[in-house]
């Protein structure tokens, strides 16, 4: 029977790999690789996100564990099979993408049901295929509309329902959330993440966000010029960044030349107090002079930028202060202040 043919449910969550890259290698005609023989284990059941700056290989990546790209050298494997030279329809993956890419003519229910379509499933069999998938993400009620009626968030439901119709092993996500408002960006994240545990589908998903990454991701890739610079849980990457690349990506972090090293100090750990103190913290370690240079208000802390001066000349810095130890004591643009922080909150960088 056509695997297309059965409604889909949940996969149970193994400990082997989904998805492995074994030196995978993406040239075109520059010198450089785009993507140059990465080695990546996808454990299956999980949420693994690509991260990195624009150019960073991550979306030429996914596309050749999807099929949109040819590869250079090295193998894709799915659930141990070899998927290198397969075509995409062929290799058991769906790609939900940037721009959801739906028929604008075609209604919430026939875009979901096309697959099948295509495939030749009668019409009946089809549409309740479709109909179920679009009760499951919540536009059941609005299976006649076509994409122009919908919003974003809409939209988006409406193509992961069509990508999970053809029951694919492994989901695909290509920057899904980067064409919404914020707001609905949040919200829409925490959907994501729910229907993966639902499903028990690997999903590896692709963003340029830090944020997006670490609220959706059992597993972090980060990657830079199209070599993977770390692998590991959000937790890890954010408070243990193996290269000092990581550290200033990641955000949050301040890489200080102390004169006998670099070190990074997260924002929220560093000590800030009015210049010329005293006498310093019990128990800190270093410490700078530093001029304030930017203030702003976030809610619930208060992010302030400075100019620090590092044993190499001045260094950006920021340090992040909760909203209430600011109103006992604020900070003004231009104060000179004194810089300082725990020896157990430094990394070698």
């Amino acid at each position: 029977m056509d695997a297309a043919a059965t409604p889909i449910s949940p996969r149970p969550a193994t400990a082997d790999a989904a998805v492995e890259l074994i030196s995978l290698t993406k040239r075109y005609a520059s010198a450089a690789p785009a993507v140059d023989a990465i080695n990546l284990r996808i454990r299956s059941g999980s949420y693994c996100c690509l991260l990195g700056p624009s150019g960073c290989g991550k979306s030429t990546t996914l596309r050749m564990i999807a099929g949109h790209e040819s590869v250079t050298t090295g193998d894709v494997l799915l659930e141990g099979r070899n998927i290198t030279r397969l075509p995409a329809a062929a290799r058991g993956t769906a790609m939900m993408f940037q721009s959801f890419a739906l028929f604008p003519h075609l209604s919430a229910l026939d875009n979901v049901a096309f697959s099948l379509k295509m495939k030749g499933m009668g019409r009946t069999e089809r549409q309740r295929q479709a109909a179920e998938l679009l009760e499951r993400v919540a536009m059941g009620h609005l299976a006649q509309r076509k994409p122009g009626e919908l919003s974003g968030g809409q939209q988006q439901r409406v193509a992961l329902a069509r990508a999970l119709i053809t029951q694919p092993r492994v989901l695909l996500l290509d920057e899904p959330l980067s064409a919404l408002d914020p707001f609905l960006r949040i919200q829409m994240r925490a959907e994501l993440r729910r229907w993966q545990k639902e499903l028990g589908l690997t999903f590896v998903h692709v963003t340029h966000s830090q944020e997006e990454a670490m609220a959706l991701a059992d597993t972090m890739v980060v990657m830079n010029h199209g070599v993977i610079e770390q692998v590991g849980s959000p937790h890890e990457i954010y408070n243990a960044p193996a290269t000092e690349f990581i550290a200033r990506f990641m955000g949050g972090h301040n890489v200080i030349d102390t004169g006998a090293g670099k070190i990074a100090v997260r924002n929220d750990h560093m000590l800030i107090a009015p210049a010329d103190p005293t006498a310093p913290a019990e128990g800190t370690a270093g410490g700078m002079g530093a001029t304030i240079t930017d203030v702003e208000y976030q809610g619930t802390y208060v992010l302030l930028g400075l100019d620090a001066r590092s044993a190499t000349g001045p260094t950006g810095v920021s340090v992040m202060l909760p909203e209430a130890r600011f109103a006992e004591r604020p900070y003004t643009l231009g104060e000179d202040v004194h810089l300082s922080w725990h020896a157990a909150h430094a990394l070698r960088a």
